[in-house]
């Protein structure tokens, strides 16, 4: 209780204006490859199945509890559910492998959620639309970064009223040009928003990001980008 009333008091957001977003923490496919590095945390998965479960399941009993006792305290709007499990061209695993080992973990995350009504969002860059259908079915509404390297149109398409698209723009190719024009970040933001903003269930998630966000380029085509973000997407309100 005293580090919720702390981090309140720190921060000073104002609740009528802003949401709060509980993050669960970071994820379990995450952490099985920080404790392990890419290449053992991958062959464990096959030589050592049930030893991973083991270890999974301990620590989603210790995340579940660190839950259980900051969701009532901090009485979040959203409830985020974050993990990496895909590159950009690829997931890192198969679905089968997905269920098997890690879905039951964010299933148990996003029950808190289910619980109290609260919408569940999830973090989960790269190539990973294999696995969107069973993060709809376990509750998930929003999500993120939702890179374009996935076939977003036909996601929204498949969950339209179901799941918020929560990206749907990379500050990739010519975008990261020295020459690129302000008005082709415009365009690119317009672009984006004529394809995947229609009918609603799209959520702005974007930006440049550099060595420092106070580097004078990277400020300015922010600038560019939140300004073309909040005039244009009027047309969809």
């Amino acid at each position: 209780e005293n580090m919720v009333k702390k981090d309140v008091e720190k921060t000073g957001i104002d609740r009528t204006q802003s949401a709060l977003t509980l993050r669960t923490h970071i994820g379990y496919f995450q952490m099985l490859m920080s404790f392990m590095g890419f290449e053992n945390g991958l062959m464990s998965l096959y030589e050592e199945p049930e030893e991973v479960k083991e270890l999974l399941e301990y620590m989603c009993d210790f995340y579940e509890e660190v839950l259980s006792n900051c969701i009532d305290l901090y009485k979040p709007d959203i409830l985020n559910i974050t993990d990496d499990t895909a590159a950009w061209n690829n997931p890192f695993i198969s679905l089968e492998m997905y269920r098997e080992f890690f879905l039951p973990c964010y299933d148990r995350m996003a029950k808190f959620g289910r619980d109290r009504g609260l919408p569940i969002t999830f973090h989960n860059c790269g190539k990973c639309e294999c696995f969107v259908d069973d993060m709809v079915a376990i509750g998930v509404r929003g999500w993120d970064p939702a890179q374009t390297c996935n076939d977003l149109v036909s996601i929204k398409r498949r969950h339209q009223g179901q799941l918020a698209i929560m990206g749907g723009w990379d500050g990739i190719g010519h975008l990261l040009s020295p020459e690129v024009t302000d008005d082709e970040i415009r365009q690119s933001v317009m672009d984006t928003m004529d394809n995947l903003a229609v009918g609603g269930g799209f959520i702005w998630c974007g930006g440049f990001m550099g060595a420092s966000f106070d580097d004078p380029v990277v400020a300015h085509k922010n600038k560019i980008l939140h300004e073309t973000v909040a005039e244009y997407g009027k047309k969809f309100c």
